[in-house]
């Protein structure tokens, strides 16, 4: 499960802002992100278990993401939905990777899942549901859980968008702040009102906040390496900036 809050094409300079809360079973080991070997470069965290990943961004300045669906016919061995994300970010583009996602999903070997795949020009989320569809974002705020795009009736969402739309996300900077307060929101003592997710078992186990700006140096990534009401974000913008500056350094070549 996740939740994700992406702020598309509406920041000038910018194209490319995202928060996302990965929720899973706190037994489950992963390894935070980090520059991942071979070609196209890409950072990325890796969940141990299965070797794929749940969010990457790679040398093109495509990225993807994964995070559950229900579906009703689910394979009795599906194959890694992790695995699919870390494939597609192979891709030179956002469509040329919603395209291989939709296509992998109609196979019927996954279990239900939405692909997030962004890149400056192309934005999309796949529904690989009880059926595959492509929904192409449009220029500004979109919230995801486990269901559909910007769900009305999803009360996570809603939340969400109200703690967003609060203040004007005119620049990364202010984005970011918002959205590292909003997505480190316990709920109150009745449970309402939150973003992180606490249970003994299953809940937030980490969180990444990222910038995709046109210029290499002004691109940002953060991440809370367990809920991060708790865990305080760490800056990892150097890894993503020595990711992005390789393909600008093969074009110069």
């Amino acid at each position: 499960m996740c939740i994700m809050a992406i702020y598309y094409q509406a920041v000038p300079n910018t194209p490319i802002l995202l928060a996302y809360n990965r929720e899973e079973f706190f037994d489950r080991p992963s390894q935070p992100p980090r520059i991942q070997s071979g070609k196209p470069r890409v950072v990325c965290g890796i969940d141990k278990k299965a070797g794929g990943t749940w969010l990457g961004i790679n040398q093109y300045g495509l990225l993807v993401a994964v995070g559950n669906r229900p579906k009703i016919n689910v394979p009795a061995e599906p194959r890694s939905r992790g695995l699919l994300c870390r494939e597609l970010l192979n891709c030179r583009t956002a469509r040329e990777a919603a395209l291989i996602a939709a296509q992998e999903l109609a196979t019927g070997q996954y279990a239900g899942a939405n692909y997030v795949c962004l890149d400056s020009k192309y934005g999309a989320v796949v529904y690989g549901g009880n059926h595959v569809e492509i929904v192409e974002l449009t220029p500004g705020l979109h919230l995801l859980t486990n269901g559909n795009l910007d769900d009305p009736t999803d009360p996570r969402q809603q939340f969400v968008r109200r703690q967003l739309t609060l203040q004007r996300l005119d620049s990364s900077v202010m984005f970011l702040a918002v959205a590292s307060r909003t997505f480190s929101r316990r709920p109150d003592p009745a449970g309402r009102g939150g973003v992180v997710l606490l249970g003994p078992e299953f809940g937030t186990v980490s969180s990444t906040l990222v910038a995709l700006a046109n210029k290499t140096q002004h691109s940002i990534l953060q991440y809370s390496n367990g809920p991060p009401c708790d865990h305080p974000y760490e800056d990892l913008s150097a890894l993503l900036r020595q990711v992005l500056s390789t393909e600008r350094a093969s074009r110069k070549a």
